[in-house]
């Protein structure tokens, strides 16, 4: 059996099957389908979004490590996808298609933040070497947690995309807490006063969109029934980034599900790196996915994952509150997480994690979440 880590795109696109002719709705990140009558603009919507795979030869990460992320690096693939999407929506929009024209504009500026270069915003050079500081070793394999803790931390240097990145911990959204980190003036956090980027004081620059990832365990070994249909909830607002997670020995990107399958993105084919020597170019068929997405029942899925969304303005935010605060009074759905105005006091009291009255919000995720899952995923070379 030829192990997924060795595939090639060739080998991959030919024994994906078709994606199956059902009645039944298919959502994909926020968007309804049917697989009858509208299968081309499903496929083109999949095909659209940004597939980053395991790739070879490039510059080697740190100056003296490793040239390829085979083996090790499908966890950090799948948060470069959900980030990507992000910035998709941020800049350009979710009705966006991909052709096959030259890229350029906004779609080329956010392709090269993720290329295989230590340049590169979130390239996979950035992610490992910013992972040493959450305790991981280049070439270590990533969990859900650490890999989102890493993307809110190289965020910070993306003053184009000017995002506020929240990290949910222990499985609760504060609603206050999102309000103060999107609210902070543009000052904050970039120096521009109260003008940037030819917006005004009165201009959503107000609100910095926002990224909000929530890690969650949804059972031991397996994931507990009673939360699966939350999770399909999760593809169905309209702010939904995917989840990223996987099963044993394989992380995938979900991005949506029909059924009881799971749509997924699968990271594990290795490819050659792109490293233009044309700053104004990328060859980018290669960072799109052209055949049928994969599938997987969703009982087979593990049970550490993430959960992403995207908020580009308060509104969003309030409406995907009201979407969230909706499927709680659901009959037979058992929530994922809590969201609530403020934190509570038994989250809030500094003895309940050994931390003192001022620590940041970032401080409390990072020690919350000091014990990776390690278990989720060994890949051995």
């Amino acid at each position: 059996m030829m192990d997924a880590a060795t595939l090639t795109y060739d080998t991959l696109r030919f024994d994906t099957p078709d994606f199956p002719e059902t009645a039944e709705p298919v959502w994909v990140l926020g968007r309804k389908y049917s697989a009858l009558t509208e299968k081309d603009e499903l496929l083109k919507d999949v095909t659209s979004r940004l597939w980053f795979t395991y790739r070879r030869n490039f510059s080697a990460i740190g100056g003296t490590g490793p040239t390829s992320d085979t083996g090790w690096g499908c966890m950090l693939r799948c948060g470069q996808m959900i980030f990507a999407q992000a910035l998709l929506c941020r800049h350009i929009g979710r009705d966006w298609r991909w052709d096959k024209q030259k890229p350029h504009g906004e779609y080329l500026n956010i392709l090269t933040a993720f290329l295989d270069k230590k340049d590169s915003y979130y390239s996979i050079h950035q992610i490992a070497q910013m992972g040493v500081g959450e305790g991981k070793y280049i070439g270590q394999w990533y969990g859900p947690n650490t890999v989102a803790q890493v993307l809110r931390k190289l965020a910070a240097f993306d003053q184009w995309s000017s995002l506020a990145v929240h990290i949910a911990m222990d499985n609760t959204v504060v609603i206050e807490e999102i309000r103060r980190l999107c609210k902070a003036r543009c000052a904050d956090s970039c120096g521009a006063g109260l003008l940037c980027n030819g917006h005004s004081e009165t201009s959503d620059v107000l609100w910095k969109p926002l990224v909000l990832l929530i890690p969650l365990r949804l059972g031991l070994s397996e994931i507990n029934e009673a939360y699966i249909a939350t999770l399909k909830h999760c593809f169905m607002v309209p702010q939904s980034l995917g989840v990223i997670g996987g099963r044993p020995n394989s992380a995938h990107y979900f991005i949506g599900y029909v059924g009881e399958e799971l749509i997924y993105l699968d990271p594990h084919t290795t490819q050659p790196a792109v490293d233009p020597s044309d700053s104004s170019f990328v060859a980018d068929e290669s960072f799109h996915c052209q055949h049928p997405p994969c599938r997987m029942h969703v009982s087979e899925i593990d049970p550490s994952i993430a959960v992403g969304f995207f908020c580009k303005t308060e509104e969003d935010f309030e409406d995907w509150c009201k979407n969230i605060k909706k499927l709680s009074l659901t009959e037979g759905a058992l929530p994922m997480f809590e969201v609530v105005e403020q934190l509570p006091l038994h989250l809030s009291n500094p003895d309940v994690l050994n931390l003192t009255p001022d620590s940041s919000d970032a401080d409390r995720l990072d020690r919350f979440f000091d014990s990776e899952d390690e278990e989720f995923e060994i890949l051995s070379f």
